[in-house]
């Protein structure tokens, strides 16, 4: 296939993955009274439920507890609703696999964009809050970016790589939910983890979005710059996940629909 057939398909997959994911987001908010509100007051409501339950029922809150809570938990929740949402893609497909030939990664690609894009409204609005409670734009700001495309890289290259095998092992989901429950009270959303005992914190900063939800604290609360190192290291694993998960997807490109009908 000639490069310039290459580029025109690659371009059309494009424009897929971004109808795709318009369509489903209108869609989606139309189901309901308040639209795209849901999309904030979700996480508003999560953040209101886990403030009560740590800071004032079982006193574990610290100062500036409010923007704490609320960054590590806007964090967590753009990483696990992508993934929870764009694992079972490929095998959710069956029957748009049957009618058309399109690329499977596309599926993944598109649920992907959805809870990017709405994370990006409700992290707007969180700086707006962060500004209003005091905590001013700085210098560090300017890593921002490198946090986000850092989480954004590991996001996709777990939800490519449980897309990919999922339809071979369709319970893993039901594992993978379980897991990822576990790693949310594991990954300093309710604790500062500088807080750990020191032996035991070389294995709470090996889970990557620890890592990440202290880079965003540290940036957006603390005006400090993020380990650049850590993310060097979380960033090149990230990449070489998707690689391989592209790879993957696109080796059994062919059999998806097979296994899917099983």
């Amino acid at each position: 296939m000639s490069p310039d057939r290459n580029m025109i398909l690659n371009q059309r997959h494009l424009e897929i993955i971004l109808f795709k994911a318009y369509a489903n987001l209108r869609s989606e908010a139309s189901r309901t009274y308040l639209s795209f509100m849901w999309w904030v007051i979700d996480p508003i409501l999560s953040m209101i439920v886990y403030y009560v339950v740590f800071a004032i029922l079982l006193q574990r809150g610290t100062k500036d507890y409010v923007p704490f809570l609320i960054i590590g938990l806007i964090v967590w929740q753009w990483f696990t609703n992508t993934v929870n949402h764009g694992m079972t893609t490929i095998q959710g497909n069956i029957q748009l696999m049957n009618q058309v030939h399109l690329p499977k990664v596309i599926f993944p690609s598109i649920e992907i964009l959805m809870d990017t894009f709405k994370f990006f409204i409700v992290f707007l609005l969180v700086l707006i809050f962060l500004w209003i409670y005091g905590f001013g734009v700085s210098s560090a700001y300017l890593a921002l970016p490198l946090i986000l495309g850092v989480q954004l890289l590991f996001t996709m290259a777990l939800t490519y790589l449980l897309a990919a095998v999922i339809p071979f092992l369709p319970d893993l989901k039901f594992l993978v939910k379980t897991v990822l429950q576990l790693v949310f009270f594991l990954s300093g959303i309710f604790f500062d983890g500088s807080k750990i005992p020191e032996h035991y914190q070389p294995y709470f900063y090996a889970n990557p979005m620890a890592t990440l939800i202290e880079d965003y604290r540290n940036v957006l609360m603390h005006n400090l710059w993020p380990d650049l190192n850590a993310l060097a290291v979380i960033c090149l694993f990230s990449a070489l996940g998707v690689y391989a998960a592209y790879r993957l997807i696109g080796h059994f490109d062919h059999v998806y629909p097979r296994v899917t009908m099983q």
